[in-house]
C-alpha cells in the first residue's frame, strides 16, 4: 500500500486548499507591493506623533527610489550593519550621482549618522503608504511560540475532522437489493385475481367460479392462499448519514523580539 492511499482524501484536499491559498495570497502581496510581506509594525517613539508604537504599516516596495522627495516617510535597513530596520523621514538629499538621501526622526532633534544617513538605494525597502493604528497589539500577542501552538491545534482539528469523518464512512449500514427482491418475489406468488376471501368481487357481489363442467358450484370456495404479502415500495439502499515595528523609533515586523534604541524606528519583515 502506497503512502498516499494511507492518507484520507480529505485531508490532501484541505491540505492543498491551505496550500494554494498561501501561494496566492504571497503572488498577490508581492505583484501589488513589490514584496511577500509589505506589513511592518511600529516598535519605538521616534516619529511621534506621526506614528505611535504598535501602528502596523503598509509599506509600497514599487514606489522608484530616484521618486522619493522630502517630507517622504521611508523603511530602510539601517546603513552602519544592516541589522535593523528603520522608519524614518526623509530630509535632505545628499548627493544624486549616486543617489543618497538623508533622514531624521520626527521625535529626534537631529539625524543619527550610521542610521538616518547615508541611505542609498542598496538600503531602501519602500514607501509607507498606509498606517492602521493600534494593531500591532494583536501581532505583538502572536510572537512565537504562540504562532506555533495556534498552527499546530488548526492543524490537528483538521486532520482529526477527517480521521472522524472516514470512521464514519466505514460504518455505513447499506442493503442491498436481494431483500427487496425476495419480498417481491413472495408478493407475486401470493397475489391472486381480484376476489376476496370471502368470494366476492371488488363491488361486493358473490362471485361465480365455473367449476369442472361449467357450472356453478353449490358453495363459493374460501381463499387457500390466504391476503397477498403486500410488497416492498422502498428504495433499494438505506444509508445512514454521518455526520507582520514602528512607530517608535525602531519598528519590527510581527513576530520580531528585538530590542529597541533611539537611533530611528526599526521595522524587520
Amino acid at each position: 500500500m502506497s503512502a498516499s492511499s494511507s492518507i484520507p482524501r480529505g485531508i490532501l484536499r484541505d491540505a492543498g486548499i491551505v496550500i494554494a491559498g498561501i501561494i496566492i495570497v504571497w503572488a498577490g502581496l508581492y505583484a501589488v507591493f513589490g514584496m511577500p510581506n509589505p506589513f511592518y509594525v511600529v516598535a519605538s517613539g521616534s516619529m511621534v506623533p506621526e506614528l505611535e508604537v504598535y501602528d502596523v504599516l503598509i509599506v509600497q516596495g514599487n514606489h522608484p527610489f530616484g521618486e522619493l522627495r522630502v517630507g517622504d516617510v521611508i523603511v530602510f535597513d539601517r546603513p552602519s550593519d544592516h541589522n535593523r530596520v528603520i522608519v524614518h523621514r526623509v530630509v535632505n538629499v545628499i548627493d544624486d550621482d549616486p543617489r543618497t538621501l538623508r533622514t531624521k526622526g520626527d521625535a529626534n532633534r537631529a539625524s543619527i549618522p550610521g542610521t538616518d544617513f547615508p541611505i542609498t538605494e542598496k538600503e531602501y525597502i519602500g514607501k509607507v503608504e498606509h498606517v492602521i493604528p493600534q494593531i500591532g497589539y494583536v501581532t505583538q500577542a502572536l510572537k512565537p511560540p504562540v504562532n506555533y501552538i495556534i498552527i499546530a491545534v488548526i492543524i490537528g482539528v483538521m486532520i482529526s475532522k477527517q480521521l472522524l469523518a472516514r470512521k464514519k464512512d466505514d460504518g455505513k449500514v447499506v442493503f442491498s437489493d436481494t431483500a427487496r427482491d425476495n419480498e417481491d418475489g413472495a408478493g407475486e406468488d401470493a397475489v391472486g385475481d381480484d376476489t376476496d376471501a370471502d368470494g366476492k368481487d371488488a363491488d361486493g357481489r358473490q362471485a361465480d367460479a365455473p367449476g369442472r363442467d361449467g357450472a356453478a358450484p353449490d358453495a363459493v370456495q374460501d381463499g387457500t392462499d390466504g391476503p397477498a404479502a403486500s410488497g416492498y415500495g422502498g428504495d433499494s439502499e438505506y444509508v445512514e448519514d454521518g455526520p507582520q515595528e514602528k512607530g517608535g523609533e525602531e519598528s519590527d515586523n510581527p513576530g520580531d523580539g528585538s530590542g529597541r534604541d533611539k537611533d530611528g524606528d526599526a521595522a524587520a519583515p
